[in-house]
């Protein structure tokens, strides 16, 4: 990687639609939504810390940090992001920016975070991405020091959603193509593990 970049794996969400608990437990392909994501983060990241809230030993056996959300009352991705700029200063007061990536979203790109980076080359301060006309504003790249920035937005304006947010900043877009999957399939019911499944026979 050109730059140094912390990878922070957002699972602070109450996953109702899938029935409760932890959605990125739950298995595709007989392994954990987790677990696929950390293989797929982990090559395009440094350290790497999972957002996520209640009884970090729950994820003892993934070998990460665990970090609750900073600002409380399950504030949404948001909340994530700035827990990861938080963590990152602390822990990791080298890495410029941190890469957010859901963790119920287990087919996003290799090269996510490398062409995120070339966009803040180019000048945008933020850089999120899209694909199928969609925005996925929790696939981002975020400099650590607008840690301060974020909070305030947060704990002062009440700003909870990350498009509120990031419509402040000159912000990079990088559009991905939906084929042989659209990269950023988020599973959020059973029907959508279904459909994964199905995924996985095109892209393994």
């Amino acid at each position: 990687m050109p730059i140094k970049v912390v990878g922070v794996l957002l699972a602070g969400g109450r996953s109702h639609r899938m029935g409760g608990g932890d959605k990125c437990l739950s298995k595709l392909g007989g392994r954990t939504l987790l677990s696929r994501v950390i293989e797929r983060a982990k090559d395009q990241v440094g350290p790497m810390v999972l957002n996520a809230n209640g009884d970090p030993t729950r994820f003892s056996s993934y070998g990460l940090p665990v970090a609750a959300d900073v600002i409380a009352g399950f504030s949404g991705p948001l909340a994530g992001v700035l827990t990861g700029l938080d963590w990152a200063a602390k822990h990791a007061p080298s890495c410029q920016y941190v890469a957010t990536f859901a963790t119920d979203a287990p087919f996003f790109p290799n090269d996510l975070v490398k062409k995120l980076h070339n966009l803040i080359q180019s000048g945008a301060m933020l850089a999120c991405a899209t694909s199928n006309g969609r925005h996925h504003p929790v696939f981002g790249l975020w400099p650590v020091c607008e840690r301060s920035a974020l909070r305030d937005a947060m704990t002062e304006d009440h700003i909870r959603k990350v498009d509120v947010w990031t419509s402040r900043y000159k912000l990079g877009i990088v559009d991905f193509p939906i084929h042989p999957v659209d990269p950023f399939f988020n599973l959020n019911t059973p029907e959508d593990m279904a459909c994964a499944e199905d995924f996985l026979t095109r892209i393994e």
